[in-house]
């Protein structure tokens, strides 16, 4: 697939075409410029998975040969993978980039969040993300979310207009024609901002193979020692798994998203190359959040909810 644009080039006459990569490429740089022109204090969310992975690499090229002008904010909720959290801190190192932590563990040692009976700490995330965005003055989040992945992101702009509360209101949405984005915001608000909005799941794949991008070996196809719940392949940990009945096996398998280890299912596979992953990829009739993520299986309108109280 090509993208033909108002160009020719020079001395041929012949239209100058962008691949379909390239023009999802162009539409992040210019956003990421958009955003760094309009706001004062933007932030990228980086937890170390693929599509905050990519976010940052497409940063980098928009201001190269520059630093990126923002710094990277992960919300850690203390049951991630430590293949993970590993990536997370070299690459923060190794671009010399500033990393701000929001500790899920933090508020439960303080008493403001408490454990939940399943384990799970993904939407105890909501608060101290919020909390470090007033705290820190952060006017743009920059996320990797996609409207591919869930209902609830398709219906979200590029800008995603948040309150004084950090809260998500679906009738505040603005248009974007023709990619002209609205930043405006008042006192206490903040703009989320999504520049793989456009993306698949496949595109993002694609474009690490195209552009040679590393990424924990997590995404590839290794033994774990993993056990089944709800029909879902999760990690034994400390957070609380496996229950009694659950019996824990050592299986070949990849993840295709990334998040708390207590929701984020595997998928078997013995994918071990990019090019296989994209074969796997392209083959799959399930989203990779509806396959692998527990929490989005909570209620019809599970993310939504979490949406409108502040999460991404």
């Amino acid at each position: 697939m090509t993208t033909t644009v108002a160009a020719v080039s020079e001395g041929t006459g012949t239209p100058y075409t962008l691949s379909h990569l390239d023009a999802l490429e162009s539409e992040a740089v210019h956003i990421f410029r958009e955003v760094a022109g309009e706001f004062e204090r933007p932030v990228i969310l980086f937890s170390g998975g693929k599509d905050s992975i990519v976010m940052l690499h497409l940063a980098l090229k928009a201001f190269a040969p520059a630093a990126v002008p923002f710094s990277l904010l992960h919300v850690d909720t203390g049951h991630n993978f430590p293949e993970v959290i590993e990536y997370r801190d070299r690459t923060v190192a190794q671009h010399n980039l500033r990393l701000h932590v929001a500790s899920v563990q933090d508020y439960i040692d303080r008493g403001v969040l408490k454990e939940r009976p399943d384990g799970t700490r993904n939407p105890l995330q909501t608060v101290p993300l919020t909390e470090k965005i007033q705290s820190e003055k952060f006017d743009a989040v920059f996320g990797g979310g996609r409207r591919d992945e869930e209902k609830a992101r398709a219906k979200e702009r590029v800008f995603s207009l948040r309150d004084e509360f950090s809260q998500w209101d679906p009738r505040r949405q603005r248009p974007e024609l023709w990619q002209l984005y609205n930043g405006r915001h008042a006192p206490g608000e903040h703009v989320r901002v999504f520049p793989l909005s456009n993306w698949t799941e496949l595109d993002v794949w694609q474009y690490i193979a195209r552009e040679g991008i590393e990424l924990p070996e997590i995404y590839f196809a290794h033994e774990r020692d993993v056990f089944q719940r709800a029909g879902m392949w999760l990690t034994a940990g400390e957070w609380g798994g496996p229950k009694e009945g659950e019996t824990v096996e050592r299986r070949l398998i990849r993840y295709r998203t990334v998040g708390d280890m207590s929701c984020t299912g595997a998928v078997d596979s013995d994918a071990v190359t990019l090019e296989q992953v994209i074969t796997e990829i392209a083959a799959s009739r399930l989203t990779e959040r509806g396959a692998t993520r527990a929490d989005d299986k909570l209620s019809e309108a599970a993310m939504e909810d979490r949406k409108r109280e502040g999460y991404f």
